[in-house]
């Protein structure tokens, strides 16, 4: 009895030493850890990495840009079911320990004692917060030591519910997933307020191994997991036995799921991308930026589907080019067939799709994942086989003639079917702007970004050819010409230094009409004409006032050849320069971003775009015109534009009103009788544009506009060559503007541009230009400044016999 009371004293002498020695270990450890554990401070005010997301106008998603993919919430947004699920699968006793679970360590210590080995436990959702927050993940007993200290001082200055929320929003769940939110988006394509109690389980049985568990690469594992959780939870009671039953037998529904993008804007996307980085670099991708844009999302989706739709039926007028790729599939099975079509994905919304059997006037395809589909003789018809872009090959009578098992080919949605499709060769960009104040509302710089992202709004620079010529008749008029100035259309051969050798301008048609009005030259795209407007008036005035038009003057030909548009120019540039025409003669500089938010909702950039103001001219707050041969106005600078300014700035008049409501009545008549009278079929007389063809139709134009949209589109190869001899402006690049303005337009009130003061309406004499003699059954009216109503007497005609000559511009000219 005396030996087991010594032994008992000695052993309690030995634990109490044991003790001592234990906690002088842990004390001494603290106070020479403590010093080098960071500032919680840091945690108060962690700023998590949140990817770029853009917007349109109305705050729908355009894109993402950044490695991580999270959306912080707030703890009470959290589900309370998350925050169970999350508890059961991690540290159910998180609410009662101080940030470290002794029952967990002695658990953890047992087993290296049994073992040998460092294994898992005792590791709480505070310790985790630490680790990820600050500690590497290495496996050592030191930083187990900071670990465990630093989550001690968490807890003193952090709440339960803010740990949780700092762990909820970091934690890696795979796929680039990081916090519960953003793995809801990635394996459910749903927020996470929507998701079911089964998937809040997956979730929380991530963290462990996201690898090892993603319910994607390994779907067994992961509901293995899903079952563990969900059995933690009934065990700790957050859900009853029933529900636990009915829970273990859901399916496993996880999927990968992108952001869900709601508007397909990729080339505004990329610009916008560039812009944030110039500004914030590369704080732009974690920053948790996001940017709100001035693209209308309904109106960017119609952009898309017409220039997609034009580039198609181009390519349907010029022939089948032939399979995408072909592959042997003698007997294949589904999952060869699937190999087969692996790595290509849609292009422009084109399915792609293997043949696998062919009948007389029908064909069989695959399209993955699973499904067969039939193609009449209506959706392989069209296919005669292209030869070159003026010939195509006779009408198919077969099948056979047009497909082949294992050919890989494209489709396109048709109504309830399909029809054969090909990726085209040619391209194409439309963009469409606000006119008041250069807002840019759809952009579409292609078929596919993802094929080619060459952003042809803004970085194609081609010749718009007649697309030009509204500005050099607008300065024509400038320089004292009016729409009835009869102008000769006649064959012209040029020799100057500036030139080729020799120039022989021609007519698109090829012939000539002889003495023609300015208006009707302009309705008819006369090419002649232009050039002697331009020869007349001269090239230097010329170009100083179509710099009015915010054209750059060193982009400008220096010669005659610029009155037929062969400056290399942007459809940016262009639609910009129409949309002072829409807007009545004010200088607007075309933008893309509205407003830009920190991650916290601050406002870090607002923009403050000049605004065409007709109705401000008449209180007197609208800078004057400039005269003819001042440059435009300045572009407002960045801080300008930055300002916080709650009045709008006015944008500067720089063309006179008269002038642009002449232009503009002339191309109206281009639209009711001219060459882009294939915009009558919208049914609205508001409407105003021109065609342009380059040399050997090379580029297709169109611009055209009314009171409250202006659009223009362009069709062209990238490495440029024809598109066919039949292939002009109205052909190829109108139908696609009317398509677009067909969306743009729909119930918006017909919106002309108002005759200003300063102009008179009078019935003249079409042959000569002149007042009509009273009861001529011929006389048409005609609108001009009033100080130029013209009289009744002889006129000259510019570039015959005694027209206006041009010193020094070495032309000759044989007139027949």
């Amino acid at each position: 009895m005396k030996s087991l009371l010594r032994w008992l004293r000695r052993a309690a002498v030995a634990a109490i030493a044991l003790t001592v020695l234990g906690g002088s270990a842990v004390i001494g450890s603290y106070f020479y850890i403590e010093p080098s554990l960071p500032s919680i401070e840091k945690l108060k005010d962690v700023q998590l990495q949140v990817p770029l997301r853009v917007y349109t106008q109305d705050g729908r998603l355009i894109a993402e840009f950044g490695e991580m993919r999270r959306t912080p919430l707030r703890y009470q947004q959290f589900p309370a079911a998350m925050v169970s699920a999350v508890l059961a699968a991690e540290d159910d006793r998180f609410f009662e320990h101080p940030g470290v679970d002794y029952q967990g360590l002695l658990r953890a210590v047992y087993y290296l004692a049994t073992t040998g080995e460092k294994g898992q436990g005792g590791s709480t959702i505070t310790m985790q917060v630490a680790r990820n927050f600050f500690l590497s993940s290495e496996k050592t007993y030191l930083r187990k030591l900071r670990e465990i200290f630093l989550a001690l001082k968490i807890e003193r200055e952090l709440t339960k519910e803010e740990i949780l929320e700092l762990y909820l929003n970091k934690i890696y769940l795979g796929q680039r997933a990081y916090g519960v939110a953003a793995a809801a988006q990635v394996y459910y394509g749903k927020p996470l307020s929507a998701l079911e109690i089964p998937q809040l389980a997956m979730i929380a049985g991530l963290p462990k191994a996201p690898s090892s568990y993603n319910p994607v690469i390994n779907p067994e594992r992961a509901r293995v997991r899903r079952n563990y959780v969900l059995r933690r939870m009934h065990e700790l009671g957050f859900i009853t036995k029933d529900e636990f039953r009915t829970y273990l037998a859901a399916p496993a529904t996880a999927s990968l799921h992108s952001s869900p993008i709601e508007v397909e804007a990729p080339y505004i996307a990329e610009m916008v991308r560039a812009e944030i980085y110039s500004r914030y670099g590369d704080e732009a991708y974690t920053a948790g930026y996001r940017v709100y844009t001035t693209v209308d999302g309904r109106l960017q989706a119609a952009a898309n589907s017409a220039l997609r739709q034009g580039l198609l039926e181009y390519g349907r007028r010029h022939g089948y080019r032939g399979p995408e790729d072909h592959v042997e599939i003698a007997e294949a099975g589904e999952a060869e067939l699937v190999a087969a079509l692996a790595g290509r994905g849609r292009i422009g919304g084109l399915i792609p799709a293997i043949v696998t059997a062919v009948a007389e006037r029908s064909a069989t395809v695959f399209v993955a994942p699973e499904q067969t589909v039939e193609l009449a003789w209506e959706a392989l018809s069209w296919a005669r086989r292209y030869q070159s872009e003026d010939h195509v090959g006779p009408e198919p009578q077969t099948a056979g003639e047009v497909v082949a098992v294992g050919d890989i080919i494209r489709l396109q949605q048709h109504g309830d079917g399909f029809l054969l499709a090909e990726v085209p060769a040619v391209a194409g960009a439309l963009v469409s702007l606000h006119p008041d104040d250069g807002a840019v509302l759809a952009l579409s710089g292609g078929f596919d970004f993802y094929q080619s992202k060459f952003n042809r709004v803004t970085q194609a620079e081609r010749q718009p050819g007649s697309n030009f010529k509204p500005f050099v008749y607008s300065a024509a008029l400038e320089h004292g010409f009016t729409t009835a100035s009869i102008i000769n259309d006649a064959p012209v051969v040029f020799e100057d230094a500036k030139l080729e050798a020799e120039w022989r301008p021609e007519n698109y048609s090829g012939r000539f009409y002889g003495p023609t009005r300015l208006r009707e030259a302009l309705i008819r795209s006369r090419n002649l004409v232009s050039i002697r407007l331009l020869r007349a008036m001269g090239i230097g005035p010329a170009i100083r006032h179509i710099t009015h038009f915010g054209f750059d003057p060193q982009r400008l030909s220096r010669d005659l050849s610029l009155a037929l548009g062969s400056s290399a120019l942007t459809p940016l540039e262009i639609v910009r320069g129409y949309a002072v025409l829409a807007n009545g003669g004010f200088l607007v500089e075309p933008y893309f971003i509205t407003r830009v938010e920190a991650g916290n909702g601050d406002i870090l950039f607002e923009a403050d775009p000049a605004v065409a103001c007709l109705p401000c001219e008449t209180a007197g707050e609208a800078p004057p015109p400039p005269t003819a041969g001042e440059g435009p106005a300045p572009v407002p600078t960045d801080s300008e534009t930055e300002s916080s300014a709650q009045e709008p700035r006015l944008a500067p008049r720089t063309v006179d009103a008269r002038n642009v409501y002449l232009v503009t009545s002339m191309l109206r008549d281009v639209v009711r009788q001219g060459t882009g009278r294939r915009a009558l079929s919208l049914g609205r007389n508001d409407l105003a544009g021109k065609t342009g063809t380059t040399n050997d139709q090379r580029d297709a134009w169109f611009s055209g506009f009314n009171r409250d949209v202006v659009a223009t589109a362009w069709v062209g190869f990238d490495a440029p060559r024809s598109l066919g001899s039949a292939e002009a402006g109205a052909r190829a690049a109108l139908p696609i503007w009317i398509d677009y303005m067909q969306v743009a337009l729909e119930g918006i009130p017909e919106h002309g541009l108002e005759q200003p003061p300063g102009l008179a309406s009078v019935r003249i004499d079409p042959e000569t230009g002149l007042l009509a003699r009273p009861g001529d059954a011929t006389a048409i009216f005609e609108t001009f400044r009033s100080e130029n109503v013209p009289e009744q007497g002889a006129v000259p005609v510019a570039g015959a016999g005694g027209g206006v000559e041009t010193p020094g511009a070495g032309l000759t000219e044989q007139l027949f």
